[in-house]
């Protein structure tokens, strides 16, 4: 696949840091949008990321370095789902993501909606053992299937829980009772938003995240677990959400402790009159790597 210049890559950086022969991380669009329920627009997600990731600082303050000059990132062109079935591009885009695995690539997968998610998760879970899915979002996605589709994004996690059952979820507050039930007898950890609000896990709830979590962690970020106040160009943006410095605490916490393998960041959906959330999504993106390697 075509490595992205410096004019429309990832944090706008040379050729020098960001060939595929000389990056550790490869950034990977997948601008798939074929089942979103309210808002639309998450097909133009990647672009304006890469877009507004030019505007954050290459240097991170906590982890004091320039890890896009220490480890290379080479951002993919995206990938065209055009004539593809649901299933076939969720196909598509494991087979590149198990393909970059195997080259020792550190993937960053970026939505498009939500049901992509399932195909890196699966490439990772097959790779690694012993690992955990980590899920940020306002939203269980636990439904059989939503609107007559199963790889609906409403419906990705429970595509997941059929290879990997591992799963902890962060900053929940809506969900159907078919969902809550699911929790229930599959054993999902569940961190509903409320209850961390009301000090219900503990006011070390990082801690109590990270206890349940195994050696290795894939993290699935949809961007509506975070507060409207930070993101809210974003499908469904729920009240109530998860706010940024209590995230990033839990972000750095695993980070040091645990191996994270690799992540996706999903559902953002661009609002020209609202750009700051495509520049926060940006540097959720950068803060995760910094904190992936921050060991």
């Amino acid at each position: 696949m075509k490595v992205l210049s410096k004019s429309n890559n990832f944090l706008g950086i040379p050729k020098k840091y960001s060939s595929f022969k000389n990056s550790e991380i490869v950034v990977l669009s997948a601008p798939l949008e074929m089942t979103v329920s309210y808002g639309k627009g998450t097909g133009l997600g990647p672009k304006k990321i890469l877009e507004a990731s030019h505007y954050v600082e290459f240097y991170d303050e906590e982890t004091n370095r320039e890890i896009c000059f220490d480890l290379g990132i080479a951002a993919l062109e995206e990938l065209n789902f055009k004539n593809l079935s649901h299933k076939a591009a969720l196909r598509l885009i494991r087979e590149i993501v198990e393909a970059l695995i195997k080259l020792n690539k550190f993937v960053v997968t970026l939505g498009g909606e939500h049901s992509i998610s399932s195909a890196p998760a699966k490439a990772y879970s097959t790779h690694f053992e012993n690992l955990s899915i980590l899920q940020f979002d306002a939203h269980s996605d636990l439904r059989e299937s939503y609107e007559g589709s199963k790889y609906s994004h409403a419906s990705v996690m429970k595509r997941i829980a059929e290879f990997n059952t591992d799963i902890t979820q962060i900053g929940i507050r809506a969900q159907s009772k078919e969902e809550a039930v699911f929790i229930k007898d599959a054993g999902i950890k569940t961190f509903y938003a409320r209850d961390i609000r009301e000090g219900k896990n503990s006011k070390n709830w990082q801690k109590k995240v990270l206890d349940g979590l195994k050696e290795n962690v894939y993290i699935t970020f949809d961007v509506d677990g975070l507060d409207p106040s930070i993101i809210n160009a974003t499908g469904t943006p729920e009240p109530g959400g998860l706010l940024w410095d209590e995230t990033m605490d839990l972000l750095k916490l695993i980070g040091k402790n645990r191996n994270i393998v690799g992540f996706d960041v999903v559902e953002l959906a661009p609002d020209p009159k609202n750009t700051s959330s495509d520049f926060n999504t940006a540097k959720l993106i950068y803060k995760i790597i910094n904190y992936a390697f921050s060991k």
